[in-house]
């Protein structure tokens, strides 16, 4: 079975056709981390060779390093050896003077250390001089140089060994790395908007009132990739922006705060969509420094979240509350979050998307008090009215006017209209409109018409306007877009002849009078 998965890998799977019974093996291992939750660093060091005794000159780091059974374990085996050494050498010193041949020491004879006749009195007497006990039954007399050169050995010794293990254990003690504990990470982190920018958010908090002074927040994206000359490299480190150029990344923690990561063109997140976070393998690792307060040591506390871990549309439930006199925080709801709608494309998506969907802006027809109502102005709508697009959208912004415009509008165009199916006037007619008749309609008619006898004063040709004062007409048309005023152009004024006389010829040139007359 071993051998079949190796084969075939590990979704291979084992089918018992006699029983009816499948055997599958889990369809996805267990991801790999590279730093573990509780902020441990998931590497093993290995194939040193000759570069181990570089542990041994720094020997006071790799004690303080060792874990705790290891540090009590060679801080006992030093005191032991330390002290059976030193007795034995006492022992030595007592049986070379022959001190131990006397089994009790008369008044006569002065030994090296008094009351000492065997190992365990030599072993005691080494324990109450290192300790500074001091019972009085033993000590070291005048007579024995050696022992008193010894017993200066056994200070400078015993000192060195005091300030070596005692010092290691209480550094490895007030280490900071029991503070990291009492900093809390959320266990997921989230991708939603906020602001109306795509975000990847994580939660901080400190379970303690001690603050951490100078706390600053740095992220690191863990993802293999390979570059465009094929080196493939394994566990590369990104940066990952959650404040830095702004000062978000100075933390005041003294209650949770929600780190936040905008997703834009310059994160490696651009092209992430909530499909392929499926497909995905990195790892966000997370690290917050600080200065413990109590001690002044700094405070390094680390965690990370694997793509599993990142919840896509979703938002972290506010942990705060407003008591009566101080805030409270329940850190029962510290890693819960909800569901907050999200588009699910990525962000290069939404900006290929809406560069396609929204057009250009359309320009706006200038009001009144626009500087476009000057001459330049004038030039550049008549320019923009060569374009197809901009005459399609202002023919669609004419059915928008005001309705006393619009019916301005209907009424030139129907006397337009009614001007060109009266035709010619009659000879009796008293007015007669031409200006709205096309070119040939015109020339037509002018001829139609005769012409003032001489003598007669010139004929007075009278404007009409069609709305009455031509001030207010001209301000109307000011206020209409340049396409609409093309359209709604004022029609020209009737022309007013005065007729000679009240038959047609009367009205009919002076050479042609005479030739009816001869007639």
């Amino acid at each position: 079975m071993s051998a079949l998965r190796r084969k075939f890998g590990e979704d291979y799977q084992v089918v018992n056709t006699n029983q009816g019974i499948t055997f599958s093996a889990p369809v996805k291992r267990k991801r790999q981390r590279f730093v573990e939750k509780n902020g441990r660093c998931n590497v093993q060091h290995g194939n040193l060779g000759g570069e181990t005794s570089r542990y041994i000159s720094d020997l006071f780091t790799t004690l303080v390093d060792l874990k705790w059974r290891w540090n009590l374990l060679i801080f006992i085996l030093t005191y032991t050896v330390a002290w059976l050494v030193m007795a034995s050498m006492w022992w030595v010193i007592a049986y070379i003077r022959g001190d131990l041949s006397h089994g009790g020491h008369d008044k006569s004879y002065t030994p090296c250390v008094a009351n000492v006749y065997n190992f365990p009195s030599a072993f005691l007497f080494f324990i109450e001089t290192e300790a500074t006990i001091g019972y009085g039954y033993r000590y070291i007399t005048e007579k024995c140089p050696e022992g008193i050169i010894l017993f200066l050995f056994q200070s400078l010794l015993g000192s060195i060994v005091d300030a070596f293990l005692i010092g290691c254990m209480f550094i490895k003690m007030s280490q900071p790395k029991k503070r990291a504990e009492t900093l809390m990470f959320s266990q997921y982190a989230v991708i939603s908007q906020r602001d109306g920018k795509l975000c990847l958010m994580f939660r901080v908090g400190n379970l303690r009132n001690s603050h951490m002074v100078s706390a600053q927040i740095r992220c690191k994206l863990i993802k293999s990739r390979q570059t465009p000359e094929g080196e493939f490299l394994p566990l590369d480190q990104c940066e990952l922006d959650v404040g830095f150029g702004t000062g978000a990344d100075q933390l005041f923690l003294v209650s949770p705060l929600t780190i936040c990561h905008e997703i834009n063109t310059k994160s490696p997140f651009f092209d992430l969509s909530q499909r392929s976070l499926m497909n995905e393998q990195f790892e966000i690792v997370v690290i917050l420094e600080g200065i413990v307060e109590t001690t002044g040591m700094t405070c390094q506390a680390r965690t990370s979240y694997t793509e599993d871990e990142v919840l896509w549309g979703n938002r972290f439930l506010p942990v705060m509350s407003l008591e009566e006199g101080f805030f409270r925080v329940d850190y029962s709801q510290f890693h819960n979050t909800f569901e907050v709608p999200t588009p699910p494309y990525s962000v290069k998506e939404q900006e290929e998307k809406s560069s396609l969907t929204s057009p250009n802006p359309l320009p706006v027809a200038p009001t009144p008090s626009s500087p476009m109502l000057g001459n330049g102005g004038r030039g550049a709508r008549r320019e923009r009215l060569l374009s197809a697009d901009y005459a399609d959208h202002v023919e669609d912004q004419a059915f928008r006017l005001p309705r006393k415009l619009q019916r301005m509008s209907s009424t030139k165009e129907e006397l337009l209209w009614r001007g060109l199916k009266t035709g010619p006037a009659l000879p009796g007619g008293k007015a007669s409109s031409t200006g709205d008749l096309p070119l040939s309609i015109q020339r037509l008619r002018s001829s139609s018409i005769p012409v003032a006898m001489q003598g007669q004063p010139e004929e007075q040709v009278q404007l009409l306007s069609l709305d009455g004062d031509a001030e207010e007409d001209e301000l109307e048309k000011q206020r209409l877009p340049a396409a609409i005023r093309t359209i709604t152009a004022p029609t020209p004024p009737l022309v007013q002849i005065p007729l000679v006389g009240s038959r047609p010829e009367d009205n009919l040139p002076a050479k042609l009078r005479r030739m009816n007359a001869d007639r």
